[in-house]
């Protein structure tokens, strides 16, 4: 589970922010906890503010990490595919990550900083007897392991650019291995990443598509980077649960073929293409299947969450969703929030993270489960806890969507009428 994560220097964020999800209000099931750990850790937290505040810049980063660990062995070259604050100093200044987990019962810590071109530290740090122990730390391309590791591999498949930790995940060592796997296995779901990034393997969503819990045939070969346990997520049963639980009319879905005899196009790729699921309804006793791009778009949002959404709750990983709100009903984003609060339907410690405008959730939220962003007059990303606001603002019976709309806590647009008016030619008569 993560515990903290903290970043500097990313897109609108210049000086750190941090997210935590150590529980305030300890004492509700939904707040896990751990032998080794004092603290109780949060399943969900929801990130609010304004438009252009950096709400997805601030799960962005976390995305960031989970992807350079992912993928920087295989794509990085010569560049570091990271995006520093426009302004000064951020152009010239080093991004640095921090992310802090519990992975099979113990606590990790790894620390990041790179600048366009090298990784300038690289840190892995556990507390199996609640006392740090260095994994390895790297500056540049001087690599120290702790002694008896027998990673010395690592010193070979590096690079200015590339991640020991991406190494450290082709070698045999269990510890790096399950640590690195949940790092780099967060589903996402949303966040919008530049068409720039696609040469560095940040193309698309990261999270096991829908589809191939309903289709064996069409599964791709697994990654070596991937451990996911299809097994463990069920079968077609769940998947088909979670669709029925929308109460969207829908009955079953079936996977059509379609004629794909272009022979330019791979035989693996176009089995996969031809491939495509068709949800069924069912009315006055007639069985109908929609094509996916007949269904509306909250049914398509909510079909794309299944296969994310399973595999993290089977495998105890993080969901990261950018705007969970976009054509999704707000009962079909609380019942999200209820299953990974629920430890009965949660029992691996799966994490929700999400940013949204929705104010009803609020209703379904604990006071240390909602953080807000503003943006600054030097137009950087400020990152602040709910549960920091002093006094009888947070207390745990308050109100906290009508609060949040009041404006009691910042983070709400603030909009001004006559100045929309005036920009639009209608305020001439007002003058």
């Amino acid at each position: 589970m993560l515990l903290r994560f903290e970043v500097s220097n990313h897109r609108s964020i210049m000086d750190a922010v941090e997210l935590s999800m150590i529980a305030i209000d300890s004492d509700r099931p939904s707040a896990r906890g751990f032998d080794l750990l004092t603290e109780r850790v949060l399943a969900v937290a929801g990130i609010y503010g304004p438009n252009a505040s950096g709400k997805s810049n601030v799960v962005e980063a976390l995305t960031w990490l989970s992807l350079a660990v992912r993928h920087s062995l295989r794509a990085w070259d010569e560049v570091i595919p990271r995006e520093p604050f426009k302004f000064t100093p951020g152009p010239s200044t080093p991004s640095w990550f921090e992310i802090e987990m519990v992975v099979d019962g113990v606590r990790y810590v790894y620390r990041l900083d790179v600048d366009d071109s090298m990784v300038l530290f690289e840190g892995l740090y556990s507390y199996p007897e609640r006392r740090r122990r260095i994994l390895f730390e790297r500056e540049g391309l001087e690599v120290e392991l702790r002694r008896g590791l027998g990673l010395a591999g690592i010193r070979d498949l590096l690079t200015p650019s590339t991640l020991a930790l991406s190494a450290a995940m082709r070698l045999d060592d269990a510890e790096f291995r399950s640590f690195a796997r949940h790092l780099a296995g967060i589903q996402v779901l949303g966040p919008r990443r530049p068409a720039a990034w696609n040469q560095y393997g940040f193309a698309g969503e990261r999270g096991v598509p829908t589809v191939r819990l309903f289709d064996d045939q069409g599964r791709a070969e697994p990654s070596p980077y991937d451990d996911v346990d299809y097994g463990a997520i069920g079968t077609r049963q769940s998947a088909l649960a979670m669709l029925r639980f929308a109460d969207l009319g829908i009955d079953g879905v079936q996977i059509a073929e379609a004629d794909n005899n272009d022979a330019r196009i791979s035989p693996q790729v176009r089995r996969q293409s031809r491939r495509r699921p068709q949800l069924i309804h069912s009315v006055s006793g007639q069985e109908l299947p929609f094509e996916l791009t007949e269904e509306s778009a909250g049914t398509r949002t909510w079909f794309a969450l299944i296969g994310p959404t399973l595999t993290a709750l089977s495998n105890g990983r993080i969901l990261v969703v950018d705007e969970i709100d976009a054509s999704l009903h707000p009962k079909l984003s609380a019942h999200l929030l209820e299953l990974f609060e629920d430890p009965i339907t949660n029992p691996n410690g799966a994490q929700l993270i999400f940013t949204t405008h929705d104010t009803s959730l609020l209703n379904h939220l604990n006071r240390d489960e909602v953080w807000l962003t503003e943006k600054g007059g030097d137009g950087a990303t400020r990152l602040t806890a709910l549960a920091e606001y002093g006094g009888s603002k947070v207390r745990r019976s308050l109100n906290l969507e009508r609060a949040y709309l009041q404006g009691r806590f910042g983070a709400v647009p603030e909009l001004d009428q006559y100045v929309l008016r005036r920009a639009l030619g209608m305020a001439a008569n007002e003058d």
